[in-house]
């Protein structure tokens, strides 16, 4: 199986890296791992929402042009459908087991994902209600499928 993680930004904090390449090299065990960073579109603070529009649109761009057509595409978004760790690995191996071996999850940037990304993804995925970092992010999916494999294959870890 190949996992990609696409995200927008570049990872600056040090603590973050460390957790992220730990989870990296666990999972490498159970699949091959591409971790693919995209620029983010500089903005000021405030803007209008025809501004947003267009920094999520060339974040966007970016992102979609690291997705492998053949891949199924897991876009992290608020209003995805919530699973437990179980059903994430359930779902993990339902997409092995029917031939999908290439998964892409998405993870934007601090204004979110513009359409296009929604429209390309065959799933929306959420982790709770709350706004997180999207570089916090990165670390939670990553361990969350780490988790998910040890759960496919009956090893302990996930109590």
């Amino acid at each position: 199986m190949n996992i990609t993680i696409v995200t927008v930004g570049k990872l600056k904090e040090k603590y973050l890296k460390m957790g992220i390449e730990e989870y990296a090299k666990r999972l490498g065990a159970y699949a091959k791992i591409d971790l693919i960073e995209v620029a983010d579109e500089k903005a000021p603070e405030q803007l209008s929402e025809a501004d947003m529009e267009i920094v999520k649109k060339k974040e966007a761009d970016r992102i979609l042009a690291k997705v492998s057509p053949d891949a199924h595409v897991i876009a992290l978004a608020i209003e995805g459908k919530q699973k437990t760790s179980e059903q994430l690995a359930e779902n993990l191996q339902s997409l092995m087991t029917y031939g999908k071996s290439k998964i892409t999850f998405v993870i934007g940037g601090s204004l979110g994902l513009h359409a296009d990304v929604y429209k390309r993804a065959d799933e929306l995925l959420s982790f709770s209600k709350m706004t997180f970092p999207h570089q916090l992010m990165k670390l939670i999916l990553l361990e969350q499928v780490y988790r998910g494999f040890r759960i496919m294959r009956n090893e302990p870890y996930h109590k």
